[in-house]
């Protein structure tokens, strides 16, 4: 039996984090206000994209490093981890978060990939070496 959740759970799962993520872009962005006379930001204030770009990494990779599951994933019984079942390291996160972004730019091809692949593994999922797994699936190592 597979790992790989189906891509209508994962995709709930991703809308799940996208909302949440949204809110924490707009505690983010109120923090940062201040220091812009409480103006909105243009295109000539190239860091902050970077900015909302650190604080997404981070918001996924904390998750992800910390027991693997974000809200959504929670929700929806799911947990990243290693091909091997164990919590990743903040680089896999970075891997793994800009394969997702590598995924999502070529109109989710890299998600669907995992249809046709023999491991059922999504683009960001090769590149970091790390999968989604159901909570049920996961068979935990006793220490």
């Amino acid at each position: 039996m597979s790992h790989t959740p189906s891509l209508v759970r994962h995709f709930a799962a991703i809308v799940y984090d996208i909302l949440l993520l949204i809110s924490v872009l707009f505690v983010a962005t109120a923090l940062i206000l201040p220091f812009n006379a409480g103006q909105a930001f243009n295109p000539q204030h190239w860091f902050y994209p970077l900015y909302l770009f650190a604080i997404s990494f981070i918001f996924y990779g904390w998750f992800w490093t910390h027991g693997g599951q974000t809200l959504g994933l929670r929700a929806w019984k799911l947990q990243v981890l290693t091909f091997d079942q164990q919590t990743i390291t903040w680089l896999q996160a970075f891997w793994r978060f800009s394969g997702a972004i590598i995924s999502w730019s070529a109109l989710g091809l890299g998600f669907f990939w995992s249809l046709i692949d023999q491991n059922k593994h999504c683009w960001h999922d090769s590149f970091s070496k790390t999968a989604v797994f159901t909570t049920q699936q996961i068979n935990f190592r006793k220490e």
